[in-house]
């Protein structure tokens, strides 16, 4: 036997030139619900994902939330601190995952969610997929998994490279963040497309894009009928939800004024959709240049 007879040969399955390898079995999440927050850079998928796992915690469910972003930065809202995150804690054990006790990386927020910072290596030096692997493994030995009703992934920036895509291999629903603009929705095409090539080969679905920091949603409405895409959620523009990352809280924590209420409303009501169930869509991308020529005035 050669030493890849082993490997499933998976060239363009999962994408046009790639070449992916098949999740271990031994690695799939089971019990929970799991869900992806995609998006461009600085779009609010941190926001999005520690509101909503707060929102989920508020109708009482057990929440896991995962950043994969070397600034670690995800879950400071829910837990009021930057935490370390398990690449660097691992680190410190020279990687023996068996000398590390659960409250090693995993802090508890607001509600009880359970917040774990993945990390990544330096900037150019390795792939974000393997630190993403390496956290689910470790949950797993860990037993962490084993009470846990949902888990969101909260991913950096845009899809480039298999490693950024890893999360998918987890997830039931794929969820993008986007805005009522040119590059948020330029970006949400190809991150369909990335899920969509993923969707060949593990069970995520596209759930739905969430218009965030919009006063309007119509160029969102206008591509989501042009590809067949549906808006789930809305976030206005709205001052509190700047506040309320100043403050190190996400909005159920906040004192009530109108805004915050809406918006918390908004937020549960975006995650009992997603708990019930949504359809698991299959949306067309459109190319590069259709899209730009679409997007806009004249």
């Amino acid at each position: 036997m050669s030493p890849r007879d082993d490997i499933p040969d998976l060239h363009g399955q999962d994408g046009e030139g790639s070449v992916q390898v098949h999740q271990d079995p031994a690695a799939r999440i089971e019990g929970a619900k799991v869900f992806s927050v995609y998006g461009k850079g600085g779009i609010g998928k941190s926001t999005t994902s520690s509101n909503l796992s707060a929102a989920f915690a508020k109708m009482g469910k057990r929440v896991l939330q995962i950043g994969c972003d070397p600034k670690h930065d995800s879950t400071f809202t829910l837990t009021g601190r930057l935490q370390p995150t398990v690449i660097d804690i691992l680190k410190e054990v020279d990687f023996h995952p068996e000398e590390l006790r659960p409250e090693d990386f995993v802090t508890e927020g607001w509600g009880g969610v359970k917040c774990v910072e993945a990390g990544g290596p330096p900037a150019g030096t390795g792939c974000g997929g393997y630190v993403v692997g390496q956290t689910v493994k470790l949950l797993k030995q860990h037993h962490m998994l084993e009470d846990t009703d949902v888990v969101i992934f909260d991913v950096l920036g845009d899809v480039v490279c298999g490693g950024f895509a890893a999360p998918l291999q987890h997830a039931d629903r794929a969820v993008i963040v986007t805005a009522n603009d040119f590059d948020s929705i330029y970006a949400m095409n190809r991150i369909i497309a990335a899920v969509q090539a993923k969707s060949a080969n593990y069970k995520v679905r596209l759930a739905g894009c969430i218009a965030n920091r919009s006063r309007d949603t119509d160029e969102v409405d206008r591509y989501c009928d042009r590809v067949g895409f549906d808006r789930i959620a809305h976030m206005p523009d709205v001052d509190a939800i700047r506040r309320s990352r100043l403050k190190k809280k996400t909005l159920f924590e906040m004192d009530d004024d109108e805004d915050i209420i809406a918006c918390r409303a908004e937020y549960v009501r975006l995650a009992e959709t997603l708990w019930r169930g949504t359809e698991p869509l299959a949306p067309a991308p459109m190319e590069d240049r259709d899209i730009f020529e679409m997007l806009g005035f004249d």
